[in-house]
């Protein structure tokens, strides 16, 4: 009896320290990141602040999981941007037209690197020479975005204030005050007048009932003017004419005779054979 107690408890113990062995092993496994997964490193450099974004954190593409940042250091060569190293999936397909932004999950706040494809140059990145691995373009986030925006927002507000005090300025204030004075004036004038002004619209609303009739009337006395009157003086104007000739001649005839104020206008010696 007692040899199988001490033989139950030799494999027990020795279960138990396989056990413990192994819980310690997956533990270590897990928390060294070690899967079948093989990666790929690339480079990206931010040109914004990278706040909230730790080593280690999350690489998405297309919000599918493919990696996580492998370091987070200053750029030595523009302190500028941030250079961010990335441990990505070999088999996430990165080209010349993928760019990597910050992006934040909006209830947790946790920041990520997120990556997409803009799908106009499908060609796999390489590294270019001089370079130790290859760069992953980038594009701004959606808080830069909203900070630029509300930056223009902020100047365009500040030039239309600097307009309206340009154009608000003391000599404008007392332009605009006297306007408003002869505006007031004009007004009274109206009001004070408003019973011509009443007469004068009810005479042209009547005169304009009767332009119509008016205007018939002209056309009558056009129409007579050209049936009658117009004739006469033609024919006035072509005795003026025959008038005008007579005088022409009596006045040459002076001219060259004058004696015919005394004696008379002469009649014409006859030649031979008239009578």
């Amino acid at each position: 009896m007692t040899m199988d107690t001490k033989v139950n408890y030799a494999v027990v113990g020795t279960f138990v320290i396989a056990l413990i062995a192994a819980i310690v092993l997956s533990v270590i496994w897990l928390s060294s990141g070690l899967n079948i997964h093989e990666y790929s490193i690339y480079q990206v450099n931010m040109e914004e602040a990278v706040t909230g974004l730790s080593k280690d954190a999350t690489v998405e593409y297309n919000g599918v999981n493919v990696g996580s940042v492998k370091s987070i250091t200053l750029n030595k060569k523009d302190p500028r941007s941030v250079q961010l190293l990335l441990n990505i999936h070999n088999d996430t397909p990165i080209t010349y037209g993928t760019s990597a932004s910050l992006a934040t999950r909006g209830l947790t706040g946790i920041t990520y690197i997120a990556l997409k494809d803009k799908g106009n140059d499908l060609r796999p990145l390489q590294a270019l020479e001089g370079q130790t691995y290859p760069i992953i373009s980038t594009s701004p986030s959606l808080l830069l975005q909203l900070n630029t925006g509300l930056q223009k927002l902020t100047d365009s507000l500040a030039q239309v204030s600097n307009t309206f005090k340009k154009l608000f300025d003391q000599e404008n204030l007392v332009s605009i005050k006297e306007t408003l004075i002869n505006m007031r004036k004009i007004t009274d004038t109206l009001a004070a007048n408003n019973e011509k002004l009443n007469t004068i619209l009810n005479n042209t609303s009547v005169a304009s009932q009767r332009l119509p009739l008016l205007l018939q009337s002209s056309a009558q006395t056009l129409q007579v003017f050209q049936n009658q009157t117009l004739p006469e003086t033609n024919r006035i104007i072509a005795n003026l004419d025959t008038m005008t000739d007579n005088l022409n001649g009596l006045s040459a005839e002076l001219r060259d005779n004058p004696s015919i104020l005394i004696r008379g206008k002469q009649p014409r010696t006859l030649g031979p054979g008239e009578r």
